[in-house]
């Protein structure tokens, strides 16, 4: 059992690394996020040995936190509504990755299972989302989780090869539509 301190050491320590790592070229050295973390850097590199370590830990809690998001975002809103907030928030997710876009395919490829984990808890979230929106009528039955993670991918990779965001939140307007049983 880990320590409510030491806990809330490593919480703040991934929460720095995500806002550091979302900008490619920002300050993103191990003493500066712990800095930003309020940590010092010996309780950094006993959490995390190396810098793959914490792009490893940051790149899986991000993951977890979007993948839970989709609960969250059906409890609180109709369905088409949930799946077009969570690929917003897919969206930001994957923007967020810039900043270890150098390091992270090295640490997705010599973790094992990591890349595969990730996309099934990705997968798994939107297939809910799109169970329910089946179910209450408002989206297309015969749309795989799958395809809809490709097709919010391309929109991520466009808008970035653009750098345009807002070019994100119109082409997800037009998966939307094109998801709609209406």
């Amino acid at each position: 059992m880990v320590r409510a301190d030491a806990q809330a050491n490593h919480d703040r320590i991934l929460i720095a690394a995500a806002q550091a790592f979302v900008t490619p070229g920002a300050d993103t050295s191990m003493k500066s996020i712990a800095q930003q973390a309020g940590v010092g850097i010996g309780t950094l590199y006993r959490r995390f040995p190396t810098r793959e370590d914490l792009i490893e830990a940051t790149y899986r809690s991000e993951t977890e936190r979007l993948a839970a998001s989709g609960e969250t975002l059906l409890a609180g809103h109709p369905p088409t509504e949930a799946l077009r907030l969570w690929m917003e928030s897919f969206v930001d997710y994957m923007h967020a990755k810039l900043g270890m876009a150098e390091a992270l395919p090295a640490v997705l490829s010599s973790r094992d299972g990591l890349r595969a984990a990730s996309r099934t808890a990705l997968r798994d979230a939107i297939a809910a989302i799109l169970r329910a929106g089946t179910a209450t009528g408002e989206l297309r039955p015969d749309v795989a989780a799958d395809d809809v993670m490709m097709a919010i991918g391309g929109v991520t990779l466009i808008s970035q090869h653009e750098n345009q965001r807002e070019l994100a939140t119109r082409l997800i307007g037009i998966v939307i539509a094109g998801l709609s049983a209406r």
